[in-house]
């Protein structure tokens, strides 16, 4: 039988197809080129950092499991210890600016009604983030003195929960390149602008939004993804002041005309009080959104009536318990709770069970070439208040994590631009990474299989991967790859190309 002949003989018989099918597919194991399968489509990353703490890159693990990791206590970084501040000094936001951190709270030596005439907006500065001091801005006269620290005082009830942020628009006039928001359900929200985030001024005077509760820290920012500003806002599942706490988003394109608030979904979790959202864009991946809301367990009473007279705690707020939480959104109305486990408990300090001590500030902000911070509340409703500094290495609110015995991690088809891929690993001294590059459908890419791999082994906050025939992964930009880690006593936090 002639080659004609036996092409005649595959073409009409059903072994054809099978035939094509193998032909596509060896021809795609080559040059990485094979389609992803039906309906699946790639995420495309191109050169962004990707974190592991939502479903976007989760494919299959298997031995392997997400790993939530609790934020170290480093030090007490601000007492609230003024006389204009005291016990009841909250909703906090650490900002970076520059080579500047700034932060404002509320400051409120009693306890009261929201939005009463005894709270005023205080502000701290620090170079490291570390360490904050208080400096005397001779603005307001308080409690017979221009030296404290105050930036917004006689304007109740907005320094109940004045919540600043540094707007990122381009084009902005310098006059409003500090933003804020602040208000109660009577007065609705009011914006606040500034040039030099120490003198505030209204925006307008009118409300710029008036649905909703408002009454704890509403956060907004300039989302450079969805290209507007949002705002994350106080809400109650059964309206007014009813049911659970919760939280509901709104967008607008010039922080004036804003859209109705919209309830957020937590997807099949169970309900919860979270008391604030303190949800902002991470700074080493803004297109995601970093949220560590208090949840908040009313009428959980941990201390005893001893503890809660030696502590010096107000009666009025012995009685609950709070801690903080993990999530994270990539836009619109859907936050992912992966972990319904505490993110900071209260601890071993008495003085953290008490209501309202789980309060984080808003702001994850970097503190070190491979440290980041961020900030919780401590000692709420007693003369001890004070503000704690929590450390996290760069990148490590997650990470997917392979005990000794071994297990593997691979990707949901991606597609990326650049010419090679960066890792943020860790791996105990015994232990071991290794990468192979597949194509769509699961089949290692010649040149990148697991035994091509070169064995990372180590702590960076970045390595390059590489392979027997070196890291140039540039050929295969554009085209949807999966990535198989092979792990061993290992934690991988973040990877990106470039």
């Amino acid at each position: 039988m002639n080659s004609s002949m036996i092409l005649r003989f595959f073409c009409a018989s059903a072994l054809w197809p099978v035939l094509v099918a193998f032909k596509a597919g060896a021809l795609a194991s080559v040059v990485g080129a094979q389609t992803e399968p039906s309906g699946v489509t790639p995420a495309a990353i191109g050169s962004r950092l990707e974190l592991f703490t939502d479903d976007l890159l989760i494919g299959q693990l298997k031995g392997c499991l997400l790993k939530l990791h609790e934020p170290r206590s480093a030090n007490v970084a601000l007492r609230f210890d003024a006389p204009w501040e005291g016990a009841f000094c909250g909703y906090v936001t650490v900002l970076q600016d520059g080579d500047l951190f700034r932060c404002y709270y509320r400051g409120n030596p009693t306890a009261g009604r929201d939005g009463a005439n005894t709270e005023v907006t205080c502000y701290a500065e620090s170079r490291d983030g570390i360490k904050f001091t208080k400096p005397a801005l001779g603005l307001f006269e308080i409690q017979g003195t221009r030296s404290n620290n105050v930036v917004l005082a006689g304007q109740a009830p907005f320094s109940h929960n004045f919540a600043p942020f540094l707007d990122t628009r381009p084009g902005l006039p310098i006059g409003e390149r500090f933003k804020a928001l602040a208000g109660t359900s009577a007065s609705g929200l009011l914006g606040f602008v500034s040039a030099d985030g120490i003198r505030w001024r209204r925006w307008r005077e009118q409300a710029l939004i008036t649905k909703g509760a408002f009454d704890s820290q509403n956060v907004a920012f300039w989302s450079a993804s969805e290209q507007c500003y949002v705002l994350y806002l106080r809400t109650w599942t059964g309206g007014g002041f009813r049911d659970f706490r919760t939280i509901s988003r709104a967008t607008s394109t010039n922080f004036l005309d804003w859209s109705e608030p919209e309830e957020m979904s937590f997807g099949d979790t169970p309900r919860e009080h979270l008391y604030t959202s303190q949800t902002h864009p991470y700074f080493r991946a803004p297109h995601l959104y970093i949220a560590t809301p208090m949840r908040f367990v009313p009428g959980r009473r941990v201390l005893t009536e001893e503890q809660t007279r030696a502590l010096g705690v107000n009666p009025a707020y012995a009685s609950d318990a709070a801690e903080a939480v993990f999530m994270t959104s990539r836009g619109g109305n859907r936050y992912v709770r992966t972990f319904l486990e505490a993110f900071i408990r209260p601890g071993l300090d008495p003085g953290n069970w008490a209501s309202r001590a789980g309060l984080t500030a808003l702001g994850v902000v970097p503190t070190g070439p491979v440290e980041m911070s961020l900030y919780k509340q401590a000692h709420y409703a007693q003369p001890t208040c004070h503000l704690v500094r929590y450390a996290l290495r760069t990148d490590g609110f997650v990470s997917v994590n392979a005990p000794f015995n071994g297990g593997e991690f691979i990707t949901k088809p991606l597609t990326f631009a650049g010419g090679e891929l960066i890792i943020n690993f860790s791996t105990g001294a015994a232990g071991s990474l290794r990468v192979e590059l597949q194509n769509a459908i699961g089949e290692p890419l010649p040149g990148f299989r697991v035994n091509d791999a070169v064995e990372q082994v180590g702590d960076e906050i970045e390595r390059v991967v590489t392979w027997k025939n070196g890291r140039d992964v540039s050929r295969l930009a554009g085209q949807p790859v999966k990535l198989r880690f092979v792990m061993k006593d290992a934690d991988l936090f973040s990877l990106r190309f470039r």
